[in-house]
């Protein structure tokens, strides 16, 4: 695919009245400083007809003004502790064309051929970048890029939201709360529960890596799309034996049999330990409740842990029953107490986040993490042609990083991204819609 870049430029809010100071800037939260560093990435593809650039730049800009930290700067206060610089100096605005039909050109499964619909995510300055491409067919793609430090999948998509709303001569709503400064420690502090080797790490300590053949160059990127009624069977399987007689849920069930299917796949040694990594929105948890409209990162994680032995020879039950019971542990008391662990214990023992080594990582095995999108409303986004027929995150070669999205049918089906050693898919293949 030959994509010719027409333009490339910094794109700044749109204020209608006076506008705000350039001086002023946001602290990062716990939360934020605990998060990946890094870009993450995302598609969206849209048929004909659609609205012209000037119109979803005009819309960017007016959505920036009530989400001003996309367009500033990472930086450091005089204390040299991280902040969001409201700089507003604006996010990168790329125009783009193929001289050829969409449907000839992109084959919208995970391939390299989806970094060139989007800005490179390496040495990237802007916390936004957009990349909008147009094709022969009078179809557009949509790539968007943004940092992770500012804001988790449901801030994030709520912007995208909102710039949905600003092109088609909407008022942003609803407004995002911006206070970053709402999570104090208790006094005392009370540290319930153990952080050090979750959320954060000894300085310099080396992660040990698994010992295998395979090397980032041997990972594939799989799609496997569920039914509704495949999800439905899973759903009652996994419950079978669960004797609060309340059901699990269809993501607790598709990840147990995710989990499952995958380490079968990878061959795994018996008495090998794998955990599942699965993250838990704080909006949802907190007592007294954190408003939805939170706009930042707000997530801690889960941690499911098994031997192989038993995940491979215990029904499907078993496996729902870990996840479910390690999604429950990270409730109101766990946040508070990482809260009070932050703000008390990181500086003092000299401490890093446990995500900043993951940033680094390519291969998780024997381990998985689970991303799942199927709550935010990603689809919403509407430049006034409609919503998206497709959505779905870049290419991410990244084996045991998961991602569960809504099926763009509406029809209650998941498709889930599977990245994996080339080696392992085959067997995969074979048994992810066994119900066996």
């Amino acid at each position: 695919m030959k994509v010719k870049i027409g333009s490339s430029k910094l794109v700044k809010p749109f204020y209608e009245g006076h506008p705000p100071s350039t001086t002023d800037y946001t602290p990062l939260s716990v939360f934020d400083k605990t998060t990946y560093d890094q870009h993450v990435a995302v598609i969206y593809a849209y048929n004909p007809p659609t609205p012209p650039n000037a119109t979803i730049e005009l819309g960017l800009r007016k959505a920036l003004t009530a989400y001003r930290e996309w367009a500033g700067k990472l930086g450091r206060d005089g204390n040299g502790e991280p902040i969001i610089l409201l700089n507003d100096e604006g996010v990168r605005f790329v125009e783009a064309s193929v001289d050829r039909p969409l449907n000839e050109t992109v084959h919208f499964r995970p391939s390299v051929s989806l970094l060139n619909l989007h800005p490179s995510l390496e040495g990237v300055v802007e916390l936004v970048q957009v990349q909008v491409t147009r094709f022969s067919c009078g179809s557009m793609v949509v790539g968007f890029t943004a940092h992770h430090l500012v804001a988790d999948g449901h801030g994030t998509s709520s912007f995208l939201v909102a710039w949905g709303q600003a092109c088609r001569g909407l008022d942003v709503n609803p407004l995002p709360f911006r206070d970053r400064t709402i999570f104090s420690p208790r006094n005392p502090p009370k540290f319930e529960f153990e952080h050090r080797g979750v959320e954060y790490i000894t300085k310099n300590l080396k992660k040990i890596y698994p010992l295998i053949d395979n090397s980032v160059e041997d990972i594939v990127a799989h799609k496997v799309h569920y039914s509704k009624e495949f999800l439905s069977k899973l759903k009652s399987k996994a419950s079978a034996m669960n004797r609060t007689n309340k059901p699990f849920s269809t993501f607790e069930s598709l990840v147990a049999h995710l989990w499952r299917a995958i380490t079968k796949a990878r061959g795994l040694n018996g008495l090998e330990t794998t955990q599942v990594r699965i993250s838990v929105d704080g909006r949802y948890r907190l007592n007294p409740r954190v408003p939805n409209e939170y706009f930042g990162n707000l997530v801690l994680w889960a941690f499911a842990r098994a031997k192989v032995n038993d995940l491979l020879s215990e029904p499907l039950p078993y496996a729902a029953k870990l996840l479910h019971e390690a999604v429950m542990k990270v409730n109101d008391n766990y946040f508070k107490s990482f809260i009070d662990f932050a703000n008390h214990k990181v500086k003092k023992e000299d401490l890093v986040p446990n995500a900043v080594a993951d940033t680094k990582e390519s291969i998780l095995w024997p381990n998985l993490e689970v991303d799942s999108w199927l709550r935010f409303p990603f689809y919403d986004l509407d430049f006034g042609c409609g919503g998206p027929y497709i959505f779905m995150p870049s290419f991410s070669p990244t084996e045991g990083m998961i991602f569960l999205l809504p099926s763009f049918t509406g029809d209650g089906s998941i498709d889930v991204f599977v990245p994996l050693f080339q080696e392992n898919l085959t067997t995969f293949k074979q048994i992810c819609y066994s119900l066996d």
